[in-house]
């Protein structure tokens, strides 16, 4: 058996494959006010041939309030149809430093009904690192249809998430830094709590991966066992806004646990209103 990800590819693979008709190859990087990355600008100074830039912030729903909540099917159909996209397409997803905010493309295309979606291990900083080619030409690619099949399941709501909460149905796993988790470090956004909610354990992203590229199967284990969370029951991930909380589900699913779920408005939703739970401090035993 392997110790590394079905769901990701090696820089040496993509660059093999480069030019091939049912590959197509999205950056769909994403950054926070504080990484002091602009994805738009780095894109437009070079970028892997052929890679199309996906914003999370527009293929999205904009009724929200929340940022880059998952769009109605039809809308991302639509959206992704115009990349040139179909469902069965092999579809490759790179961000900047590695493991970030292409898992969460890959969950977004995977729930939307694209079959073969990976994810490139090092980013476009690794690929870059290794001296491997570039291009400035933005591509123009032919309409297509993608057909969408939705899968509500893997979408957790406030609502759904306020029963899990109440009566731990699920396991709570939260992506974001200890210190956001424990109450002692501010939230990035302002005017909300940090803390957590009741019950949920901390999986911190960067544990994930090294180097930008996704730690071994071995290692994610443990790194999630660690955490107090029983593969034999179903888990919801979170984290500030829905993007990091698809590293845990990418860890997961590498591992064989189907049955997970991720709550999209995450801490953004939770942490911004007042009547809902927090507590603060390292997680408790329950969840330790």
């Amino acid at each position: 058996m392997s110790e590394t990800s079905r769901f990701v590819v090696s820089s040496e693979w993509l660059h093999n494959e480069l030019g091939s008709p049912d590959l197509k190859i999205l950056d769909a990087s994403f950054y926070l006010p504080a990484q002091n990355r602009d994805a738009d600008a780095e894109y437009a100074a070079g970028h892997i041939a052929g890679a199309i830039r996906f914003d999370h912030d527009k293929v999205a729903d904009h009724s929200t309030g929340l940022p880059h909540m998952v769009p109605a099917p039809d809308v991302f159909a639509e959206a992704v149809g115009r990349m040139g996209i179909r469902e069965n397409d092999r579809i490759v997803i790179y961000d900047g430093p590695g493991i970030f905010s292409s898992p969460r493309g890959w969950w977004l295309f995977r729930i939307m009904g694209a079959r073969q979606v990976f994810v490139l291990d090092g980013g476009i900083d690794g690929w870059k690192a290794e001296g491997r080619p570039l291009e400035t030409t933005v591509p123009s690619p032919e309409l297509v249809t993608f057909t969408p099949n939705f899968r509500v399941d893997k979408v957790i709501d406030f609502q759904t998430m306020l029963s899990i909460v109440s009566d731990g149905t699920r396991q709570i796993a939260d992506a974001r830094p200890a210190g956001r988790f424990a109450g002692t470090d501010p939230e990035p956004r302002a005017g909300m709590r940090s803390g957590h909610m009741p019950g949920a354990a901390s999986l911190p992203s960067g544990t994930f991966s090294v180097n930008g590229k996704l730690r071994s199967l071995p290692e994610l284990q443990k790194a999630i066992e660690d955490a107090g969370i029983d593969f034999g029951r179903p888990v919801v991930t979170s984290c500030g806004s829905g993007i990091t909380a698809a590293i845990i589900t990418l860890a997961l699913e590498s591992l064989g646990h189907e049955d997970n779920a991720l709550y999209d408005g995450s801490w953004t939703e939770w942490g911004s209103r007042q009547d809902t739970p927090v507590v603060t401090g390292p997680p408790s035993p329950k969840a330790a």
